[in-house]
């Protein structure tokens, strides 16, 4: 399996914690919830540039 895939798994697990302990009423974790938000957002779109260059390849 692709490692950004697993980059991308591994960062949702870790931001788990932060969302909870934002809803809960801890608004510095909404700080780094979206910075976690951002690193997928930026993994997504590399994933997505892999998987079309791959398919483009075969």
């Amino acid at each position: 399996m692709s490692k950004i895939f697993e980059d991308i798994k591994k960062t949702i697990a870790e931001a788990e914690a932060d969302v909870t302990k934002f809803y809960a009423g801890n608004n510095a974790a909404g700080a780094r919830v979206r910075k976690a938000m951002q690193t997928l957002k930026d993994l997504a779109q590399t994933l997505r540039k892999d998987v079309l260059e791959t398919k483009n390849s075969r």
